[in-house]
């Protein structure tokens, strides 16, 4: 009976005992509550500590960096181009029993955050542009590069963006963080993960960049043609000069053949005027055929050598 009492005292006094115990590591921070109601100041030091047993309950609060993601929002900015933009922050729990209060835990937090940090997001996009948002500050890029190589459209701003996003998301973080000490966080970091446009503009960019492309495709083939028609034309004429001066050499050579003939003809019929006459004569009989009908005067000089051969 004695070892069953004392058993149970024991167990008794380990409920107690733990209980009135509990013990905080390095990342964390906790307020104890009495009766839904906070009491006493933040303990932020790690280590055991002590609590009345049964009465007071912890809340344990994290001490690091936490995250908080945004959903994608559907943003038109100043140009009216709707844009989807995804949002990501950095926070801390800078006052536990604010935050305790106002929010109660990181869910409560989170939610809070979405309605913040979603509407300054909002306010900020939509009073700028999209080259302001899409650039940053230190954006450049050397359009005579892009002239000469057709890649530049019309119409295209290649200033350097006034603010860029990287200004864009300090103005959301000063405009959330100024909202958020009353919760008792503090925002320490507030990021664009992404931009992109909805289906319907991104489809009528697509097109753009498309058509763009389509045109400077269309201007390097002209080009291309144009220098086609010009190296045919230099080919056409090289080749009407290489011509016209292989006549000209082959009528001087047939001008210096038809001469030297000439002169062999003229000297032939020098030495010898009348076996010339009577070649001549004979190579012209050659040409009859054997159908062939020549109406001449008798006493023509062609049949001369054919009457004086009748006559021997």
């Amino acid at each position: 009976m004695k070892g069953a009492i004392a058993l149970i005292a024991g167990f008794a006094l380990f409920l107690v005992l733990s209980s009135a115990t509990y013990r905080l590591d390095q990342a964390e921070q906790a307020i104890i509550v009495q009766f839904g109601e906070p009491v006493g100041d933040v303990v932020a030091d790690p280590g055991l500590h002590f609590k009345l047993p049964f009465v007071q309950e912890v809340r344990r609060f994290d001490k690091r960096l936490l995250d908080w993601d945004g959903d994608v929002s559907q943003i038109p900015t100043l140009g009216r181009e709707f844009v989807l933009v995804d949002t990501t922050a950095r926070w801390r729990i800078a006052d536990p029993l604010k935050f305790l209060r106002s929010v109660r835990d990181e869910y409560g937090a989170r939610t809070r955050m979405d309605d913040i940090i979603d509407s300054v997001t909002r306010d900020i996009i939509s009073g700028t542009d999209l080259e302001e948002i899409v650039r940053s500050a230190d954006w450049k890029v050397d359009s005579k590069a892009l002239v000469e190589e057709g890649a530049l459209a019309e119409n295209v701003d290649l200033e350097k963006p006034k603010k860029g996003r990287e200004k864009l998301e300090q103005e959301i973080l000063a405009a959330a963080a100024k909202q958020m000490p009353g919760l008792g966080i503090e925002l320490m970091d507030v990021r664009i993960r992404r931009i992109n446009y909805i289906d319907s503009v991104r489809r009528q960019v697509e097109t753009r960049m498309i058509s763009e492309r389509q045109s400077i495709a269309e201007r390097f083939r002209a080009e291309g043609q144009g220098r086609s028609s010009e190296i045919l034309g230099e080919m056409g004429r090289e080749l009407r000069k290489i011509r016209s001066e292989a006549e000209r050499q082959a009528a001087e050579i047939r001008g210096k053949a038809d001469a030297e003939a000439t002169k062999i003809y003229g000297e032939a019929y020098g030495a010898d005027p009348e076996f010339y006459a009577f070649f001549r004569t004979l190579e012209s009989y050659r040409g009859l055929g054997e159908n062939s009908t020549l109406m001449l005067d008798a006493d023509s000089e062609f049949f001369r050598y054919l009457q004086s051969t009748r006559r021997r």
